[in-house]
């Protein structure tokens, strides 16, 4: 008997991505969390992290990757300084920055729920 169901699309991707975390085992954990509740419509993978503003050109170059997530301990100088690098080098990349406190002020999940709401947006488009 067929299934009422519509047959499941494919996950848009691969899509690599570079953090700006000076954390960088919270970046991997809270990007690992991301990937994985959003997996069965994107597949994203963490390709690398940057310590600092100061590394990102030399990951980026290295990975070639589609985006770049600048992390909430950042100012929005510092997170654009980082855009405007890795878009000189990947003019296509697509870039996010978490606004500036959000992880001291609400915590990881809030982190974790304000990509996913964001991703479809910076994804899609």
């Amino acid at each position: 008997m067929p299934s009422s169901q519509p047959p499941q699309q494919p996950p848009l991707g691969p899509y690599k991505l570079v953090t700006v975390n000076s954390a960088p085992e919270r970046a991997k954990r809270l990007v690992g969390r991301v990937c994985n509740d959003v997996k069965e419509r994107y597949l994203i993978v963490h390709v690398g992290n940057a310590e600092d503003i100061s590394q990102v050109a030399a990951l980026v170059r290295a990975h070639q990757p589609d985006l770049l997530f600048t992390a909430s301990m950042w100012t929005p100088a510092q997170s654009d300084e980082a855009i405007v690098v890795a878009k000189q080098i990947c003019p296509g990349i697509k870039t996010f920055a978490l606004p500036q406190g959000l992880q001291v002020d609400k915590g990881p999940d809030a982190v974790v729920g304000y990509i996913e709401e964001h991703l479809p947006a910076l994804l899609e488009n």
